[in-house]
């Protein structure tokens, strides 16, 4: 049975179309796909994301236990910093990929919801040394606070001096008098926020929020838009994008892969014969040529041979034209090339394109 996040009967009362998504019951839409998805790119929009896992690290061998569970360098990482990162499996296939913020006595790791029993599970079966792991998923609330406006919004109710958290940055503080966990992060390319605090708490937390909002026309945002959102961006989203059978290398993820990490990680091995090798195949941008709309799953053609197949699709909202994001093979991969869609038994033109589609976000560096 389909779980509830704190925040379901205010889905409702806004008048949330409601679907089941990573186990738990989460609005797709309110007003509508396209108008939330322009809220966030223009002002300021509300994402309810109590739905992602959250997993709290701690003892003294924690940093040594995530360096060697994700490919990224988390010794690099100051108190109340957040760094993206992957998890893999030995053979190099990506397990989740998770945010991990490095607080003043623990770390805090973010999972894909659909992913957070099994993230769990995997890592309590490395476990080594004086670690101890706890999943707070369900006495923690979350929130995006995402648009060019969020600041504006957020800064009327914290009591903290926003703009001195930069981009990945995080800090701890009130939010209308609710101690919160506040980050500079986001999914949708925009200026933004993501707040952690007390499940408790969270019906005063909204209100405030909707309330300092107010004067900005800050809206609720469903699932579609969030989706429309991060494709626009090149943001891969796991089960689509990535997943077990895909390895970071060739779905564009090398930034978070360091190689050179002095006790390595798990997949290593693995990832060095694939650079080494070079992939057989890259996750690029598709952007139609006419009014067609891709759609995930569907063969990439170069004239009559199938080179790859698409992951995601969408009617870009802010481009008004189609765009993908799919697996081809190597060769076809570099911007410019001309390839097809098989829609609906023809082949629609498409043009592999630098990422990002959207280019205009106001996302703070």
């Amino acid at each position: 049975m389909a779980k509830q996040t704190p925040f379901y009967l205010k889905h409702l009362a806004a008048g949330g179309k409601m679907v089941e998504f990573a186990g738990y019951l989460l609005p797709l839409q309110f007003r509508g796909i396209v108008p939330e998805h322009r809220k966030v790119r223009t002002t300021v929009g509300v994402f309810d994301v109590s739905h992602m896992g959250r997993i709290m690290i701690s003892g003294n061998d924690a940093l040594r236990f995530i360096n060697w569970m994700t490919t990224n360098d988390v010794s690099t990482l100051a108190e109340n910093q957040a760094q993206y990162s992957v998890m893999c499996y030995p053979d190099g296939g990506i397990v989740d990929d998770l945010v991990v913020y490095r607080l003043k006595d623990h770390f805090l790791l973010v999972v894909n919801g659909a992913n957070n029993a099994k993230d769990t599970e995997w890592l309590k079966q490395h476990l080594s040394g004086d670690v101890k792991l706890e999943n707070i998923t369900e006495e923690v609330a979350q929130i995006a606070v995402q648009g060019p406006r969020s600041e504006s919004c957020l800064q009327k109710i914290s009591g903290i001096d926003l703009s001195t958290i930069g981009f990945y940055g995080a800090a701890t503080g009130t939010v209308s008098g609710v101690e919160v966990l506040i980050s500079r992060t986001g999914y949708t390319g925009e200026d933004g926020f993501e707040l952690y605090f007390p499940e408790t708490q969270a019906i005063k937390v909204w209100d405030e929020v909707m309330l300092a909002g107010k004067e900005f026309e800050i809206e609720p945002i469903g699932l579609g838009a969030r989706d429309t959102l991060r494709l626009e961006m090149k943001y891969c989203l796991y089960g689509n994008d990535i997943d077990q059978t895909t390895n970071p290398l060739e779905a564009g993820l090398n930034f978070v892969v360091k190689l050179d990490k002095p006790d390595g990680f798990i997949g290593k091995d693995a990832l060095e014969k694939i650079a080494q090798e070079k992939p057989r195949r890259r996750l690029v941008c598709l952007e139609m040529k006419d009014r067609s709309i891709p759609r995930p799953r569907m063969a990439v053609f170069a004239r009559e041979n199938k080179v790859g197949t698409v992951t995601s699709g969408t009617l870009s909202p802010s481009l008004n034209r189609g765009i993908a994001m799919a697996y081809v093979a190597r060769e076809f991969a570099r911007p410019g090339t001309e390839l097809e869609l098989e829609i609906r038994d023809r082949q629609a033109p498409a043009m592999v394109v630098t990422p990002p589609f959207y280019k205009y976000g106001s996302r703070k560096k």
